[in-house]
């Protein structure tokens, strides 16, 4: 377990480089009301830039932070629960204090990343659901605080860690599972590739397909933040160039496909077989039930805690990845013969 380690540089350092008294910044820290927003900004930005870090005193727990975003997490059948509870399983007994917070941009435009952790004495940081386009997303090139992010990956900071599933192997042993079953067309549906992990499943599944000598059109594929326009412009695309199986990215848009190819009088898998990813209750819950791509989220929360506590205790990991394994249900069966 990390303890705060003060660095070389000192409060008098930071008071210096802005020509204010050591009173003043030691009051920017603890969050005092006589201390202007803008101060207080400045004292923690400086600090960042010096390399200062607070100590942790030694009657308060040392702290963790999980950043929330686009990520349910608050019920057990949530995607986002046995990532957190596995986090917690390893930390807590550790001795760390761990807060949940919600990210917002609201939030990351007050403050630099590595200045908002500094005044909250976070000593590392595990995010859930961050995108591209997120303010932060561009300081992790440069940010000394230990990090980790669940599907999102930064190759130049030895400070961030990507924690996730093998793309590769779970597109490549849905793909290779579909072939045997007799398909030989493949669409893929998503979300919009705003985000890394979208981007990186897409490439992974047209890798997949050209492994396995299939055509790797880019028109097999569709992609929208617009459930709506996955579902009546995407989802009709593939199905009129012959899809037999669509692959989804995760599994609450495979739920949508399955009922709307059901809607559309098609069988399923009798006409088209679906398969989804992360393997949520909900798969159990369909009829017919849906195939998916398990990744256990329990053991992804508790790699990412061993990860960023690595960091912490300065051995850089730049990346952990986890098997995957792929569950076959009701929603997935032998390609039937054309009439």
């Amino acid at each position: 377990m990390g303890n705060g380690v003060t660095d070389v540089a000192t409060m008098d350092d930071i008071a210096k480089r802005l020509g204010i008294s050591k009173g003043t910044v030691s009051k920017a820290f603890s969050g005092a009301g006589d201390v202007s927003e803008a101060m207080r900004r400045s004292v923690l930005e400086t600090a960042v830039e010096l390399g200062y870090t607070r100590q942790v005193r030694g009657w308060e727990a040392p702290r963790l932070c999980v950043f929330i975003e686009n990520v349910a997490y608050a019920r057990p059948e949530d995607f986002g629960w046995g990532l957190v509870t596995g986090f917690r399983k390893l930390a807590e007994p550790d001795g760390w204090q761990v807060d949940l917070v919600p990210l917002s941009d609201e939030l990351q435009r007050q403050y630099r990343y590595d200045a908002y952790m500094l005044r909250h004495n976070y000593q590392g940081g595990f995010f859930l659901g961050n995108t591209l386009s997120d303010p932060w997303t561009s300081e992790f090139r440069t940010c000394r605080t230990p990090t980790v992010l669940l599907d999102n990956h930064n190759q130049y900071n030895p400070q961030v860690t990507q924690v996730g599933i093998d793309n590769d192997e779970a597109m490549e042993s849905a793909v290779r599972d579909l072939t045997q079953l007799g398909h030989r067309r493949i669409g893929y549906l998503s979300p919009g590739l705003g985000s890394y992990i979208y981007q990186e499943r897409c490439r992974a599944f047209f890798r997949a397909l050209r492994i396995h000598h299939l055509e790797d059109d880019r028109e097999l594929a569709g992609h929208s933040d617009d459930l709506n326009q996955c579902l009546e412009v995407h989802l009709p695309r593939l199905l009129e160039r012959g899809c037999t199986a669509i692959q989804c990215s995760h599994d609450l848009l495979a739920r949508e496909v399955l009922l709307r190819c059901l809607a559309l009088g098609k069988a399923v898998p009798g006409d088209v077989s679906i398969l989804g990813i992360d393997d949520l209750p909900v798969c159990r819950e369909l009829t017919p039930t849906l195939s998916s791509i398990r990744q256990d989220r329990t053991e992804l929360g508790k790699s990412a805690y061993y990860a960023l506590n690595s960091q912490i205790h300065h051995v850089h990991i730049s990346c952990l990845k986890l098997h995957s394994e792929l569950i076959l249900r009701g929603s997935v069966g032998q390609r039937q013969a054309a009439p």
